[in-house]
């Protein structure tokens, strides 16, 4: 409300949640930006390339600071700001250890790999492999589980016909089989995604009392969806911060946001985490996932700047850096599904995301 009082030409730098997003009729890009005082309009000319480009990514309902010159009940902006996360520093622990990532492990479903996913276990217990893969399993002291432990029940329409299992107490029962002989010197850290049986809102808490199987493990840490993370720390090393976030909220930005939809191709989940890093929020537009509004703090919001950013849910391996801040999104343990067929997605099966705490290097 303070800017309506300026003059005219006078420079102006405000911090807003973007109400609206669209184009005048020269082809302008034109957002009302809002705060506990108010709303204004602010004009992005196309003449000015390098800012229209910047606003193509903009999305309805994230935090953006503008900074330009004040006409009628309007700001002419000249910058656009972003929260976005600076150059982290790149830590290396002193010991050479790994951390595990695996993703939709989607058991109970007719299609699950489970066979695959006892293979990978005997792996970690040294039972696998050749002498370098199993020097390798025995660095592992961190196993994450990002989400979809199980396929769940009832989770779309006639998805009774796909499960091998229908039951999600015995789905949990037979995740925490696989599990329950691994070695116990491997800390496990478990998260919730949209299979499992939780509420869809997000924040997700840890898993209820359905997935008591999996609470009884006597090596694993359950943490709600989003989570932060911090593992290895000690005396002389703070840890790394690692940030869980399942990834429901992905979909809406492949289809709404220029630069990703225009280079979607299935591959490069990396590139909507690194998206979201910039916005400082895992589900900035409101909609783009379900959740549960909290009027003390927005949990969404990627407040602590994390050393590894985690995901899962799209079946897809890869792996980015941004700014020193590792990107990793799982694949899955589920064969290709008749929906992923639909929408032409040929999911990664069976592969295990590792990363050297001492030399930040991540092997698939």
């Amino acid at each position: 409300n303070r800017v309506l009082s300026k003059n005219s030409r006078e420079s102006v730098s405000i911090i807003g949640l973007v109400f609206e997003k669209g184009k005048t009729k020269n082809g302008n890009i034109m957002l009302t930006l809002e705060d506990p005082t108010g709303r204004i309009k602010v004009l992005i000319n196309q003449n000015n390339p390098e800012v229209t480009q910047m606003a193509q990514d903009i999305c309805e309902d994230e935090a953006i600071g503008i900074k330009g010159v004040c006409g009628d009940k309007i700001i002419f902006a000249n910058q656009v700001i972003f929260p976005d996360i600076l150059n982290t520093e790149l830590k290396k622990a002193e010991d050479e250890v790994y951390a595990a990532f695996i993703s939709d492990l989607q058991v109970g479903s007719a299609k699950c790999l489970i066979d695959d996913l006892k293979k990978f276990v005997k792996w970690l217990n040294l039972e696998l492999g050749d002498a370098h893969q199993k020097e390798i399993a025995r660095k592992v002291k961190y196993l994450f589980l990002v989400g979809d432990l199980i396929d769940g029940v009832g989770i779309y329409p006639k998805q009774d016909g796909d499960l091998a299992v229908r039951d999600v107490v015995q789905q949990y029962q037979l995740c925490a089989d696989i599990f329950s002989g691994l070695r116990k010197d491997i800390k496990m850290i478990a998260c919730p995604g949209n299979h499992d049986s939780l509420r869809l809102a997000e924040p997700q808490p840890a898993f209820n009392e359905y997935a008591k199987p999996i609470a009884d493990l006597p090596n694993i840490t359950l943490v709600s969806n989003p989570a932060l993370v911090n593992i290895h720390s000690s005396e002389n090393f703070p840890g790394f911060n690692v940030l869980l976030y399942h990834g429901v909220s992905f979909h809406y930005y492949i289809d709404n946001i220029d630069s990703l939809r225009t280079t979607w191709n299935g591959e490069h989940v990396d590139y909507i985490m690194r998206y979201l890093l910039q916005k400082r929020h895992l589900a900035p537009t409101h909609g783009s996932a379900l959740y549960i509004p909290d009027d003390k703090e927005d949990p969404m919001v990627i407040d602590k700047i994390p050393d590894i950013f985690v995901s899962g849910h799209m079946h897809k391996a890869c792996v980015g850096n941004y700014n020193g801040i590792i990107n990793i999104c799982c694949g899955c343990w589920q064969s290709r599904t008749t929906l992923q067929e639909k929408y032409n997605i040929d999911p990664d099966r069976g592969r295990v995301m590792l990363f050297n705490l001492k030399t930040r290097q991540v092997k698939m």
